[in-house]
């Protein structure tokens, strides 16, 4: 299976919650920012995945945002960029 790049942000409104979907994601890609992680995953991942996050957030008050940003075959590298300060990844050691 062709496998894709995809951010995915965050934002949720319980710590509980919150602490849960940052498990789950940390998991399948890599933390860009507080929110936001880049995953390379095939079809049957994303899937996957979207179920999970469907099972940990309440539909009214949080939201989950999947957007395809490229193949994986691409660095991310390539298709990121930043203005202002450079891009650092969040320390290890972030509490959420």
């Amino acid at each position: 299976m062709t496998r894709r790049h995809y951010l995915i942000s965050y934002d949720i409104s319980d710590d509980k919650r919150r602490r849960k979907v940052f498990e789950a994601l940390k998991d399948e890609g890599e933390h860009l920012q507080y929110s936001v992680f880049a995953c390379p995953l095939d079809r049957a991942e994303l899937a996957k995945l979207r179920h999970l996050l469907r099972e940990l957030i309440h539909d009214r008050e949080d939201q989950v945002l999947f957007i395809d940003i490229g193949a994986d075959s691409i660095p991310l590298d390539q298709i990121l960029a930043t203005i202002g300060k450079g891009y650092e990844p969040p320390s290890r050691h972030l509490i959420v």
